[in-house]
């Protein structure tokens, strides 16, 4: 998408997530009874009537469902406004010798993606690869003559990636830095960033442009990992728009996964079907109709049986259980696990346009400080949903 269309695109997905919030902002997970069932009471019902495999089979393709009205009219809106083209790509040279070794597969496929997609009108002469972790992504740009700078948090990291640098050969700096301080950031830094969380990539764009770095590429993650209680627009279309949006709205983009195998999946569900068996229990308890916040819980608690998992976690809100029928009580949680994660499937028509109008935010951002900026994806869904990129670069 170039400059010239995101300003157009961003009021537009302002207006879709704005008119239809009513939709996407409750949480099934929260309320028994979402607001938005009688006014699409037959919606409701549909969807209540399906299996938890038949959720788990329209997760990641929400928009096919043949749904009642106005699910379909919403698909087609929400598709339409949040598509983006792929960016123009170009192969990279072949890697070193090894150079991938000690990377997970599917990060080295979006190492990848992510450098193929970059192309600036000038040639970078010194990466700055931000939140680096080991540097890997930094690595793989490197080519002879330019220099590169890892910037990262945590000590382990740095002396993984400095050892893997050196065992080949490169000239990278692995350099300690809370990025979220005072940076030395200058005009000759090409920054980049793939999937650094929230605030972290934030930070990256105001040190960016006010350094006066000449191009910078950001893939954007996590970005309800703020410290504000809720978001803060960085541009000024962003600051003009009546949305607000909470960290639990933030959250909203990351609920499509695609990577979780089998195991990580059954663990999940029986956390969440289990929790929703504890709701329940706690309404009856406290004779309130309303949901309790829980702390997270280690994974170890799934292997107690259902009766000492809720007594121990009512314990923790100061409630007393009694004798329960825990069976049914854990069938009403399977039960009501079906119905959330189906009544989802319409939240789920808002995933990409409330991501994009994010990345547009940023985008725009940019854009008011004086770059040409590009945004699209880089690679397919199925290699990471976070797939969405922004391209600046100034004259």
């Amino acid at each position: 998408m170039p400059a010239r269309d995101v300003e157009a695109r961003f009021e537009a997905l302002d207006a879709f997530l704005i008119e239809h919030q009513g939709l996407w902002r409750p949480r099934p997970f929260v309320h028994r009874q979402l607001p938005w069932e009688t006014e699409h009471p037959e919606l409701a019902r549909w969807l209540r009537q399906r299996s938890l495999s038949d959720a788990e089979t329209s997760h990641n393709h929400p928009h096919t469902l043949p749904a009642p009205a106005p699910f379909p009219t919403l698909a087609c809106e929400a598709l339409r406004l949040s598509a983006v083209d792929k960016l123009p790509t170009r192969p990279l040279p072949p890697a070193a010798h090894r150079l991938n070794v000690d990377v997970p597969g599917r990060k080295w496929q979006q190492i990848e993606a992510f450098g193929a997609a970059l192309h600036f009108a000038q040639t970078p002469r010194h990466w700055l690869d931000w939140c680096a972790g080991k540097g890997h992504l930094g690595r793989r740009l490197l080519h002879a003559g330019q220099q590169l700078t890892c910037m990262e948090y945590n000590p382990a990291l740095i002396a993984s990636g400095q050892a893997l640098s050196d065992h080949h050969g490169l000239p990278v700096t692995h350099r300690l830095q809370d990025v979220m301080a005072d940076v030395p950031l200058s005009p000759e830094h090409t920054p980049i960033a793939l999937h650094a969380c929230g605030d972290l990539h934030v930070r990256l764009l105001q040190l960016a442009s006010a350094a006066g770095c000449k191009q910078l590429a950001v893939a954007p993650c996590c970005y309800n990992r703020i410290t504000a209680n809720a978001y803060q627009p960085l541009s000024e279309a962003g600051r003009a728009s009546t949305l607000q949006l909470s960290v639990d709205d933030l959250g909203l983009p990351l609920s499509e996964t695609v990577t979780a195998g089998k195991r990580v999946r059954l663990q999940r569900d029986t956390s969440m079907a289990r929790r929703l068996g504890f709701d329940q229990l706690q309404r009856q308890l406290r004779n309130c109709d309303e949901y309790l916040p829980t702390p997270s819980l280690p994974a170890s608690w799934l292997d107690k049986p259902f009766a000492d998992y809720c007594q121990a976690l009512a314990s923790l809100k100061g409630l007393s259980t009694g004798e329960q029928d825990w069976a049914a009580l854990e069938a009403h949680g399977w039960q009501r696990l079906a119905e959330v994660r189906n009544l989802e499937l319409v939240r789920g028509l808002f995933r990409r346009p409330l991501e994009l109008w994010l990345v547009l935010d940023r985008a725009l951002y940019l854009g008011e400080r004086g770059y040409r900026v590009e945004v699209g994806s880089f690679c397919e869904t199925a290699l990471t949903p976070r797939n969405l990129m922004v391209l600046a670069e100034r004259d």
